[in-house]
């Protein structure tokens, strides 16, 4: 242990320090301020190391920083407010910027993007924070509400009172910057596993041995892979295909990818269900990398539990610091969807349509009416949009097509920023005025194509959450919304829009509209819920046998995966070879994410639901500026209740009964 790491760990006996601080806060701010004084002096205590100073140095400190005038303390919120946005806002479009390039599409530049990538231009922000004081001075001053405060009081809140907490909880734990720099690039090799996992399909065979795909094909897993299993359903001989894909994930999810396959340097026919090459030996599997990763992340994770002694696993901080909604809540909403009754019904209604028995893979079903072939969905992009740049220029036009105002569409449109990423898709939001927001999506080689003009949709959707949250909101410590939840809500929201969009749906035909919808919803939502219960059983798992190997760890995910389908699929959809719940790669780019995708659905319909005969664009604005509260505070503001399974499962049988 070097002298310097010593004198960190060293115990601070700020005990006496304390006291005398509070009599002499309470002489010169008097007995009524005594909580509040009580209260701000322990939170710097217990984040106050000997780096700051001395005892003489905390009393110092505490004595002269703490502001009980209420007129003093708001302009005190205001500054807090125009500094965390300023260093905030900035770092964050550096590190975009940094990241360009390994992002994007096109102009790689090997060995130099990786590199700039991993580049922070503030890697100890977090002790900076502290060590200049800045963090101090908030905790002294406002209180850092705990989940179950806000959630009990948080509805009497101002702006105001919001506005403090948001700022307050802007300063966790100190994290030292040797485990801040093990952390980023712990998430940057996850990301880019996950980013560069595209599987070639050019010599992909079915169990005719067909193949579907051109010879320099690939697709990510598991997002390209899942759109090519869904398109499948407009082929009359489709169902090979999907079969044969569906094999491709499991092979994916297990490790045994060929390695050769994977490389590119196989041509022959490759047969994923038997998993053979030119009928033989496949030859050396991938492996465990993809559980080696999350095994990494899990140990990343550990050490930062003793940082958050209230919070004290990953799992504990997604849902109390980031989801702000309690873990059983959460997984009870996804149970209650499903439990939903009407799932049975969905399952007679989909193997009618489909004409046969339904399959593993048609949880991926969700085109609700007849889907079209790619070949046409395709065309119908392109006679739109020539490719993504069109699509951007096009923006403002399409917003007022959905129902903004010029003002509105206009100013809204023309700060979207669209790209091709070499992932499946992402948006990027303004954390400045004066900014715009970031759309990335996949393309076709010299076409947008359907599969990026529906994921574009999507993010398009986050964007327009993210722009007015920036720019609307009353104050900029609330910009943003309560979780990813909200964004993703209005991102399926207006992803649901992408036929409407291309001239392909009636918008005035909208009862019949919104029970596709509802039918197609309820669907998508039971099929990310088993993959979200995945991954947060896992997780629980690993705490508890926390020294387990990535051998270990794909046992486990494997048979969760067996579970979960018995439990809540195997009726409707029959026993499940591939264990296709755990092909999700969110799982190991980002840990713990999958339920607000559950969430956001429920969440997106609420809001759809709520919109009926209301004013799209305008309700869009209204929603997504009320501020970044809690999801229940924002959603009882919003569409005036909490969050629900019971309302999409719902509107999801009276939709069946009006599609018959």
């Amino acid at each position: 242990m070097t002298p310097a790491t010593a004198e960190a760990a060293a115990p601070f006996n700020l005990t006496e320090s304390t006291s005398r601080a509070v009599a002499a806060l309470v002489a010169s701010h008097g007995e009524q301020n005594r909580a509040a004084i009580e209260q701000g002096v322990a939170r710097v205590a217990s984040r106050w190391s000997a780096k700051d100073g001395d005892n003489a140095a905390f009393e110092a400190f505490c004595t002269k920083h703490f502001v009980s005038d209420t007129a003093e303390r708001t302009r005190l919120l205001a500054r807090l407010e125009k500094a965390l946005e300023q260093i905030d806002g900035h770092l964050y479009e550096m590190r975009r910027t940094l990241r360009r390039h390994h992002d994007l599409r096109g102009d790689e530049f090997p060995g130099v993007d990786d590199i700039l990538a991993q580049f922070d231009p503030a890697p100890d922000l977090s002790e900076q924070l502290y060590k200049q004081k800045i963090a101090h001075l908030a905790l002294l001053n406002f209180e850092r509400p705990t989940l179950a405060t806000m959630l009990e009081k948080g509805t009497s809140w101002s702006d105001a009172d919001w506005a403090a907490a948001r700022v307050a909880h802007n300063f966790g734990p100190r994290i030292p910057v040797e485990l801040a720099d093990r952390a980023r690039k712990t998430s940057f090799e996850s990301g880019k596993f996950v980013a560069d996992f595209h599987v070639p399909v050019g010599g992909l065979v079915d169990a005719n041995g067909k193949r579907w795909f051109e010879a320099d094909r690939k697709l990510i897993a598991h997002w390209l892979v899942r759109e090519e299993i869904k398109a499948g359903y407009g082929d009359p001989d489709g169902v090979f295909k999907q079969r044969a894909l569906s094999w491709v994930m499991a092979r994916h999810i297990d490790g045994s990818i060929p390695k050769r396959v994977m490389s590119g340097e196989e041509k022959r026919d490759w047969n994923p269900e038997k998993n053979t090459v030119s009928g033989g030996d496949p030859g050396d599997l991938l492996g465990l990398e993809r559980y080696e990763h999350w095994i990494a992340n899990f140990r990343m994770a550990r050490e930062f539990d003793p940082l958050y002694p209230d919070e004290p696993t990953a799992i504990a901080r997604k849902f109390a610091l980031e989801r702000e909604m309690p873990e059983a809540e959460v997984e009870k909403l996804m149970t209650d969807l499903l439990d939903a009754p009407v799932r049975r019904d969905l399952a007679a209604f989909m193997s009618k349509k489909l004409g046969r028995a339904l399959e593993p893979f048609d949880i991926y079903f969700d085109d609700v009416v007849e889907a079209k072939p790619a070949t046409e969905m395709n065309a119908a992009v392109k006679a739109r949009f020539t490719d993504i740049k069109d699509f951007e220029r096009k923006l403002p036009t399409v917003l007022r097509e959905l129902g903004f105002d010029t003002k509105d569409a206009d100013f809204l449109g023309s700060h979207v920023r669209a790209e091709v990423c070499k992932g499946a898709g992402h948006a990027m939001r303004p954390y400045l005025e004066g900014y715009g927001a970031w759309l990335r999506t996949s393309s076709l080689e010299n076409e947008l194509g359907w599969d990026g003009f529906d994921t574009a949709m999507h993010e398009l959707g986050h964007n327009l959450e993210q722009l007015c949250s920036t720019y609307f909101v009353s104050r900029p410590a609330l910009r943003g919304v309560p979780n990813t939840a909200c964004t993703e809500a209005f991102a399926f929201l207006y992803q649901s829009l992408a036929k409407r969009v291309l001239g392909l749906e009636d918008a005035a035909a909208a009862d019949r509209q919104f029970a596709v919808d509802s039918v197609a919803t309820m669907l998508s939502a039971c099929q990310i819920a088993g993959p979200s219960l995945l991954e947060l059983r896992t997780w629980r798992w690993l705490y508890a046998n926390p020294t387990a190997t990535p051998a270990a760890l794909r046992t486990e995910v494997l048979r969760i995966a067996e579970d979960l389908w018995k439990r809540f699929y195997e009726r409707d959809f029959g026993q499940d070879p591939y264990r296709i719940l755990a092909a999700y790669q969110h799982m190991i780019a980002h840990p713990l994410y999958l339920p607000d995708y559950t969430l956001g659905h429920m969440m997106s319909h609420q809001i759809r639901s709520y919109m009926r005969g209301k004013d799209l664009a305008g309700e869009t604005k209204r929603i997504t500026s009320l501020g970044c509260l809690t999801p229940d505070l924002w959603m009882r503001k919003a569409v005036g209740g909490p969050v629900s399974a019971a309302p999409l499962a719902q509107d999801a049988a009276t939709g069946l009964r009006l599609l018959g």
